[in-house]
């Protein structure tokens, strides 16, 4: 970058008061600041145009548009002593009218749009220093048809700059997540470059905006939660720790995963297709590409344990173990559903019980040799009609939400009232909140007084005969009533 260093003799500055001009000169800067910070103290009052940082002497230059926007900006500060970090810094104008540098410094035209692009007509200057100031990203998935795991997220943002933790949890019925960058500017260029896109084709879309706070206190390292800068935190409760294979592939360069990925990716480019890979991953030192779960701590006196699991794809075969009743091996369609299923019930309660989902090293589950009778340990439900994910693209796909105490439920026949409803879910053992019909009365909301009695009710309830060969479908609702 060539530069023509302005004069900064600060003894000479302190005595002569330079006369206003588009260039601010910043002193007493904290050994730590940011360029981001520096320039978000002229974004309430119009447009950045130019940045000059000089670390060693804890100085900056910043040009703004306009003049006016200048004399705005001093004529504030004069009156309000501005902070970065809780430190004071001092403001005044420059003798130079313009900053002299290499406009095509890619870092510093970077920082300026990232940082622009945290202001909006209502913020003040208090909002968009601590937006400007924040490591720390919001993320929301929306359409979020297959799982996005913390790999998923880590692949993606680390393009970005050093992700040091991440934490996820499901609110309002939607998946978020807080990812924590090591420096500021990264979380505003990632925040530039990824809001609105989408991981996969049509799907999985990112919504992003600042948090609030400046560090996450990860205390677990395990699946819903990781603190990268510290390996050593236990996995806490019972939860899954990164297997040590998935952790050794995360490791590799992740254009060595992206042959594995079937299918056109949106434009999200290397970013969007490691982040596939790391959808896929977590399954490539275990299983391949097999879609099977294995589901324990299950209730033992109830044995329908693939009913829950086809709301997120279609179960193709469940085996009972024969030494462990409370364990069981469900094969999906496909590795994607697997993982989906994982990612949604995995510490969910089911009939009183905690379940465990994980991803099964077994390719297959094996069908009962001829002859051999296995109790009635295995079932074989491939071409059951109860498929809902048959058709590529199928509309199902954008209704798969995390359980919830709200259903939806859908075909319902014209002459069923909502009396009988209630009484039918009450009589699945659970207690109905509220109810309502959609306008053209074939569809409806139903609440349940809790997750666990409405993830009951839609394994007992799904495609249950209404009469005249009329199944009723039942999902979970990202919706309230």
């Amino acid at each position: 970058m060539t530069v023509t260093t302005p004069d900064i003799d600060s003894k000479k500055l302190r005595v002569e008061e330079a006369p206003p001009s588009r260039v601010i000169h910043i002193r007493k800067l904290p050994n730590e600041a940011s360029e981001a910070e520096v320039i978000a103290l002229g974004l309430p009052f119009g447009k950045v145009t130019n940045i000059l940082t000089l670390k060693g002497k804890n100085q900056a230059f910043l040009e703004m548009g306009t003049e006016e926007a200048a004399i705005t900006m001093v004529n504030y500060y004069t009156t309000v002593t501005p902070h970065i970090r809780n430190v004071p810094v001092f403001i005044q104008y420059s003798n130079h009218k313009e900053l002299k540098t290499d406009a095509s410094n890619q870092r510093t035209q970077a920082v300026l749009q990232a940082v622009s692009a945290v202001q909006s007509p209502s913020s003040d200057v208090q909002e968009i220093l601590a937006a400007a100031s924040s490591p720390v990203l919001r993320i929301i998935i929306d359409n979020m048809f297959y799982p996005v795991t913390l790999d998923v997220l880590q692949q993606i943002f680390s393009k970005f700059g050093t992700v040091m933790k991440i934490i996820t949890f499901t609110k309002n019925n939607q998946f978020q997540a807080l990812l924590q960058f090591s420096d500021p500017v990264n979380a505003q260029q990632a925040k530039l470059a990824l809001d609105g896109q989408n991981i996969y084709n049509s799907c999985c879309t990112l919504r992003i905006d600042f948090s609030k706070l400046v560090n996450l206190n990860v205390k677990y390292n395990n699946d819903k939660s990781r603190d990268y800068t510290r390996p050593e935190l236990p996995a806490g409760d019972g939860q899954p720790s990164l297997d040590p294979t998935v952790a050794a592939a995360f490791s590799k360069d992740s254009n060595s995963l992206l042959g594995k990925i079937p299918g056109a990716l949106n434009p999200l480019s290397a970013a969007a297709a490691a982040a596939a890979a790391a959808g896929r991953v977590a399954l490539a030192g275990q299983a391949g590409s097999s879609g099977v779960l294995l589901v324990s701590n299950l209730n033992e006196e109830v044995s329908n344990t693939h009913m829950n699991t086809r709301v997120y794809g279609d179960v193709q075969r469940v085996k009972i173990l024969y030494n462990k009743k409370d364990s069981a091996l469900i094969q999906m369609s496909d590795s994607n559903q697997a993982q989906l299923a994982m990612s949604h019930l995995n510490g969910q309660k089911m009939y009183g019980k905690i379940i465990r989902v994980t991803l099964s090293k077994h390719q297959t589950v094996a069908l009962p040799r001829d002859g051999l009778d296995d109790q009635g340990l295995t079932k074989d439900y491939a071409n059951s009609p109860l498929h809902r994910f048959k058709k590529p693209g199928s509309k199902n796909f954008q209704n798969i939400f995390p359980p919830s105490a709200t259903l939806h439920l859908s075909n319902i026949p014209q002459d069923v009232t909502e009396d009988d409803l209630r009484l039918l879910f009450s009589n699945a053992g659970g207690t109905v909140k509220a109810f309502k019909f959609f306008q053209d009365r074939k569809m409806a909301l139903i609440q349940m007084s809790t997750v666990e009695e409405a993830i009951q009710a839609l394994i007992d309830l799904h495609n249950y005969n209404m009469g005249g060969n009329q199944h009723l479908r039942v999902s979970f609702s990202k919706s309230t009533i």
